[in-house]
């Protein structure tokens, strides 16, 4: 296990082989058993294998080729819809109109996420995260039909891998692992920890197909930009309060 881990890669492409009901099924049942915040399993997974509304999912993940090409497109959102109904029914009042509520569904269903992929990995297959879940969450809601109080937080495709690419490249564990305190990054700390990912030839030509000085540019001008950040931060606001996780 920690041998696939430490060498796993992500998978944008994929064959035309299937994944069988019972194999998916049982990454389903290992999601299921993830950790839970007070186990409420306040997260729901929609499984997409329909090439019809992959059609209409793509646009939504900016029309990345994985969306319609892989056979399985799989949706984790936080999801307080089952449980607010389950304490209605029950004779208890749900207080989870709120972002503290909004952020435990989220981590609930990023492990299962997690979950699942380490499942999906260790029987062959190969996972791609969407980070585009969170920025287009409003378009997702309606083409999956989410009710009030689910939001939809990340998606994976997953299917038998079509290729073998070069493994990524990682910063040092210095960069990451801190014992005990906090270790607050020096001058010298930052370059030593990035000298080895701006040297490589690939971020060298990240830098020239994007005309910026700096690696570190590609990101904050080009691919991550502040006005970016604030128009989808205001966008998801909006998701929050239209699905009951905050104030309208």
């Amino acid at each position: 296990m920690i041998t696939s881990l430490i060498n796993r890669k992500t998978i944008r492409k994929y064959s035309d082989r299937e994944v069988n009901d019972a194999l998916l099924t049982e990454l389903l049942e290992a999601a299921s058993r993830t950790s839970t915040t007070g186990n409420m399993q306040v997260y729901s997974i929609i499984v997409t294998r329909d090439d019809n509304k992959k059609e209409l999912l793509s646009p939504a993940h900016f029309n990345q080729p994985m969306v319609k090409d892989a056979p399985i497109v799989v949706t984790f959102c936080a999801d307080y819809n089952r449980f607010n109904k389950w304490c209605r029914q029950r004779d208890a009042v749900p207080g989870y109109n709120n972002f503290l509520s909004f952020m435990t569904g989220a981590i609930d269903a990023l492990l299962a996420a997690q979950t699942l992929c380490i499942a999906a990995e260790s029987k062959g297959l190969g996972i791609c995260y969407l980070g585009t879940t969170i920025y287009m969450a409003e378009k997702i809601i309606d083409i999956l039909e989410l009710p009030e109080g689910v939001v939809p937080v990340t998606t994976v495709t997953l299917g038998w891998p079509g290729e073998d690419p070069e493994q990524v490249d990682r910063l040092p564990m210095e960069a990451i692992v801190h014992n005990e305190t906090y270790h607050h990054f020096s001058n010298n700390d930052i370059d030593r920890i990035y000298a080895d990912k701006e040297s490589r030839e690939d971020s060298k030509q990240f830098i020239a197909e994007n005309k910026t000085s700096t690696l570190a540019q590609v990101f904050t001008d080009v691919r991550y930009k502040k006005e970016d950040n604030e128009t989808f931060s205001k966008i998801l606001l909006g998701v929050l309060k239209k699905q009951g996780f905050l104030e309208r």
